[in-house]
């Protein structure tokens, strides 16, 4: 984890989030509209069931080493790599063959391929798709899998949390108790302040949430990170054309582990080790 103000601080606001969405589900929502019946206690448990697996995942993704390259007991000599750059304009940090190892200057040190330096946290990553503040780490590697889960669970809630909010409208506004009796106005603009709050954050967060999902799921199916796309459309890089092409299946389990598939939705599984992907060429500092 990086010591970030700003991924603190959307880590933070990230919590925020949550308690308030959960504060409002339960409190002006399901004990508004299910009180007394057995569907509040069945929504509370299902709606804190998914936040609890939100926040475990988001834990696990912020916890998680994402694949820092470590460093070298004993400093590498890289003077005359540094020459070679200088001279003949062939830089040691972008390999020719995709499956090369390459050096990073700024860790001085060998990175395996496909591994990228990252500013904010300073080090090399293995198979790094992107530094994401909101977890306040890089994805890597080793938890990839881990912020995937955190992007589901946090659309499963929000598309969750609109269908109560919807189903307690309904309820406030075509409910013939609610017609026929002097409701509390107070209570009802509460509700309606609150619900739209909520209803705000849940679009907002929601699409822009399930955005990320999809850049994801795809960078996952077409076997190119975020750095990796970053780096064929800077350098105006035809991707490389693979003899064959892994299965999508196949690629899944590289990410999510190569048990059973529904262990892909449990973050308190880790992802089994397997054979690295193909490489791609290039190397980028984000």
């Amino acid at each position: 984890m990086a010591r970030d103000l700003c991924g603190l601080f959307c880590i933070f606001f990230t919590y925020v989030l949550i308690i308030y969405a959960d504060y409002v589900v339960i409190q002006h929502i399901i004990l508004h509209t299910f009180a007394g019946s057995l569907w509040g206690g069945l929504h509370a448990g299902i709606f804190n069931s998914v936040i609890f697996l939100l926040v475990y995942s988001h834990g696990r993704a912020v916890l998680t080493d994402p694949g820092i390259v470590p460093l070298p007991d004993v400093p590498v000599d890289f003077s005359e790599a540094r020459m070679l750059l200088n001279k003949n304009n062939h830089s040691p940090t972008s390999p020719t063959n995709p499956d090369e190892w390459t050096i990073c200057f700024k860790c001085d040190t060998y990175r395996p391929p496909r591994a990228h330096h990252c500013k904010v946290c300073n080090r090399c990553v293995r198979r790094m798709d992107h530094h994401c503040p909101w977890i306040n780490n890089c994805v890597g590697e080793f938890n990839q899998k881990y912020f995937i889960q955190f992007l589901f669970y946090t659309v499963l809630l929000c598309a969750y949390t609109l269908a109560l909010l919807f189903s307690d409208w309904y309820f406030l506004f075509h409910s013939s108790n609610s017609r026929k009796t002097n409701f509390d106005f107070l209570g009802r603009k509460a509700i309606i302040g609150h619900g739209i709050g909520l209803l705000i954050e849940s679009l907002t967060f929601g699409i822009f949430v399930f955005v990320m999902l999809y850049d994801q799921m795809m960078s996952i199916f077409e076997d190119e990170t975020t750095v990796e796309n970053t780096i064929h459309r800077s350098r105006n890089m035809k991707k490389v054309r693979k003899t064959r092409r892994k299965p999508r299946m196949a690629l899944l389990r590289e990410v999510f582990g190569y048990g059973p598939v529904y262990t892909w939705l449990f973050p308190c599984l880790s992802p089994s080790t397997g054979g690295a992907r193909p490489q791609m060429s290039g190397s980028f500092d984000v």
